[in-house]
């Protein structure tokens, strides 16, 4: 049996993580705004929300207040907000609101280090602990993207990696950054596979790809530690 905490639970990846990380008899906390609705799944795995909202500073107290002192096997930090109409044609950096950038700030780095920081007792307690963390290609070099903050936050998950994984090597905690494209994170994660290869013809990758890697990475044992995944799309030259 395995304990979960899953951010950022609620839909997309989350969502996918949550429905396809479990097996009967585990136990897994989402941390989430709105409500998943994986929890109505009759699964054999025990799921319980967390409601946070992690662009506030006060979200990290909520989750640690709620799981006490259970062990953690696994934590998925999969978080990141974007700036506002990042990803279309018209976007650029001169007018984003410094109001903007701080709240990106908090959410995506600010909250990693300070949530993160406050389960290691938990993860300490397991035998085999798993940190994976949800970067992105826009985090790697010459990938091309205009989106400043955006783009800087997900550089820093990748430092917050490196350097956690040093500070918990003598406790044998393995620390993983997935660097993901383009996903095919419309298509839910419950209508399969197949179905977001076909939205997309092949062009963004399926929810279902990530988790089999994540599933992958909390298989291998202590002995083991995947430091960084990239994994593009297939079509994107720019990763």
């Amino acid at each position: 049996m395995k304990n979960y905490l899953i951010f950022g639970a609620s839909q997309g990846l989350g969502d996918a993580f949550a429905r396809g990380l479990p097996g009967s008899g585990d136990r897994m906390w989402l941390v989430s705004r709105s409500r998943p609705s994986s929890l109505e799944l009759q699964d054999g795995a025990e799921r319980t929300w967390i409601p946070a909202d992690l662009s506030e500073p006060g979200a990290a107290k909520t989750i640690f207040d709620q799981l006490q002192n259970e062990k953690l096997d696994v934590t998925v930090y999969n978080v990141g907000i974007w700036e506002k109409e990042g990803f279309e044609d018209h976007y650029t950096f001169d007018q984003d609101e410094p109001e903007h950038i701080s709240r990106m700030i908090q959410t995506n780095i600010t909250s990693a280090i300070v949530c993160l920081q406050g389960l290691l007792p938990n993860l300490r307690q397991s035998n085999s602990g798993k940190i994976i963390l949800i970067g992105s290609t826009a985090g790697l070099g010459n990938a091309n993207n205009s989106q400043v903050s955006f783009v800087a936050s997900k550089f820093a998950i990748r430092g917050i990696g490196e350097a956690l994984r040093e500070h918990l090597r003598q406790d044998r905690i393995a620390v993983t950054c997935i660097n993901p494209g383009e996903l095919a994170a419309e298509i839910p994660y419950a209508e399969g596979r197949e179905r977001a290869l076909e939205a997309y013809q092949g062009t963004r990758i399926p929810l279902q790809d990530v988790v089999d890697l994540a599933n992958c990475l909390i298989g291998l044992s202590p002995a083991a530690c995947v430091k960084e995944i990239h994994l593009p799309a297939i079509t994107d030259i720019n990763a």
